[in-house]
């Protein structure tokens, strides 16, 4: 396995191209710095994100699987996901845990959740994500969703199994979408999804592209739509770029805060909770005072189940202070 990571105080905003990936690119990124402009204002959004408190984090998955590609050039997974969450809520950065250190993820330690996390992936090939489903109220009762991914990632259940198991479960959560594949180099993989607030049986995919936010899988929210294609532009050119380069792309993509508005489905399934950050939240990367986007991870399977997971991190709290990370390992599967 390798790891490195690199740090970099950047601007909240993110310019155009203005990603160093690494330890690659980190003088020319200190170069550009002086001429980004300034970033968001507090007064329009400290009091609509305090509103948000009782809804959770919210999250936005964009990936592309194809088990058997034709081009040996060609990945086998792209996923891009942000994760959106208070700022204050104490969580470890994604690293290696578990039996023999199998799991890589991020892990959140608020108290009483401890140990569930958001998207995860393991050196046997099982990977998970979760999105929250946006909804007016909480039940502050419910079970953690983050045991979800956890559990998957530690299971010996294959994913269908699993998500099976999960939809018989589903009435004790709050609403969420679930992703769960299985990675296999010899046997092909399988991702499924299942959302307690959707079919009440879990499905299988078919090799594609798919964007996943705070509604069921593929439900055409207007900044899903633009990510999405802003994704496979990205994702198109991922044969004929380096590998630093196509993830760079993605931060970028991920770090898009260009609201997407009117989006009347949006205002429809949040209804009066939604509106007073509708501004923000409709967006791809989330960025208000105290709560928004304080993760982006890309995650990359090549042909030869060689994987590259890189996460980007807010530190202690501040938009304006970032760290990347990047860990590399074969599967086993």
């Amino acid at each position: 396995m390798r790891y490195w990571k690199a740090f970099l105080v950047i601007p909240a905003r993110m310019g155009s191209r203005v990603h160093w990936q690494g330890r690659a690119g980190l003088a020319a990124g200190k170069q550009r710095l002086a001429g980004l402009g300034a970033a968001w204002s507090l007064q329009d959004c400290v009091a609509p994100c305090e509103q948000s408190c009782s809804q959770g984090p919210m999250c936005i998955i964009f990936f592309k699987f194809d088990p058997r590609p034709v081009s040996k050039n060609a990945y086998r997974l792209i996923l891009a996901a942000n994760r959106d969450e208070f700022y204050h809520r104490p969580s470890k950065l994604a690293d290696f845990w578990g039996n023999n250190n199998e799991v890589l993820s991020g892990l959140d330690m608020e108290e009483g959740k401890e140990g569930g996390t958001w998207l995860g992936i393991s050196t046997r090939g099982k990977l998970a994500a979760l999105t929250n489903y946006l909804q007016p109220r909480q039940d502050r009762d419910a079970r953690g969703r983050g045991e979800l991914v956890t559990h998957f990632l530690t299971t010996d259940m294959d994913s269908l199994s699993y998500l099976k198991k999960v939809s018989a479960e589903g009435h004790l959560y709050n609403g969420f979408n679930l992703i769960a594949a299985d990675l296999s180099t010899e046997k092909g993989d399988v991702v499924c999804y299942y959302g307690n607030r959707g079919e009440p049986e879990p499905v299988v995919l078919a090799p594609g592209t798919y964007g996943l936010s705070n509604a069921l899988l593929e439900t055409p929210w207007r900044k899903l739509c633009f990510g999405k294609q802003l994704f496979l532009e990205a994702v198109e050119r991922s044969q004929e770029l380096p590998k630093d380069a196509l993830i760079a792309q993605l931060l970028h993509v991920l770090n898009n805060d260009e609201a997407q508005l009117p989006d009347p489905a949006i205002e429809d399934q949040g209804r009066e909770y939604v509106q007073p950050f509708l501004s923000k939240y409709a967006a791809v990367c989330v960025r208000c005072p105290g709560y928004g986007t304080r993760t982006n991870t890309v995650i990359l399977v090549d042909a030869d189940g060689h994987v590259t997971f890189t996460e980007r991190s807010m530190l202690d709290k501040d938009p304006s202070c970032w760290e990347t990370s990047t860990h590399e390992f074969k599967l086993q599967s």
